[in-house]
């Protein structure tokens, strides 16, 4: 866990602790962040970022010189992006934040990194979350309660291939058992 993570889920667990204090229910808006430019890549991150109506994103600098120009949005939502529009960037320590309250697909990007990539989006649906895909595509072990630490993996490895080569050096020295039936007769 790095710093950014540890400080994320601390301040998560922060803003939940005080959510549950002030409304009496852990189904209190919830905060999520996107870091805009972190270590100086050109990127969002995350690049998607799921939140319920009511929710809101909190978008912090790590580099200078990005903004967030709405690209679409769903009809009836009023997010407008940094202010300044298109023209007007900002530094490392800004924030800025918006509350969604409108389902639907949010895209946004940086106006002059958005020939580099630096695209963006919020989805705002009932449950927050990615929309699960069926059981399909790559799974972490470690998701599931399974460490495997790569030593261990390596160590497997050359295990396995010294024992195949050393049952090959015994069969072609020594051959088949005399007591094998079959074969040589």
């Amino acid at each position: 866990m790095n710093r950014r993570e540890f400080l994320r889920t601390a301040g998560g667990a922060t803003a939940v602790a005080g959510a549950v204090s002030a409304s009496g229910s852990a189904a209190a808006q919830q905060t999520k962040e996107v870091v805009v430019g972190p270590g100086g890549s050109l990127v969002f991150d995350p690049e998607t970022v799921y939140v319920k109506p009511g929710d809101t994103v909190k978008f912090v600098w790590e580099s200078d010189g990005h903004n967030i120009v709405v690209e679409s949005q769903p009809d009836g939502a009023n997010w407008k992006g940094t202010k300044g529009g298109a023209s007007k960037l900002y530094d490392t320590g800004y924030e800025y934040t918006h509350t969604f309250e409108t389902k639907g697909k949010y895209q946004y990007f940086c106006a002059p990194h958005k020939t580099a990539g630096m695209v963006g989006t919020v989805v705002v649906n009932e449950s927050g979350t990615a929309p699960s895909s069926g059981g399909g595509g790559e799974v972490n072990p470690e998701h599931m309660g399974v460490p495997i630490q790569a030593h261990f993996v390596g160590i497997a490895t050359i295990l396995a291939i010294l024992v195949s080569l050393m049952f090959t050096f015994f069969m072609l020295k020594y051959g088949e058992s005399p007591h094998a039936s079959g074969g040589n007769g």
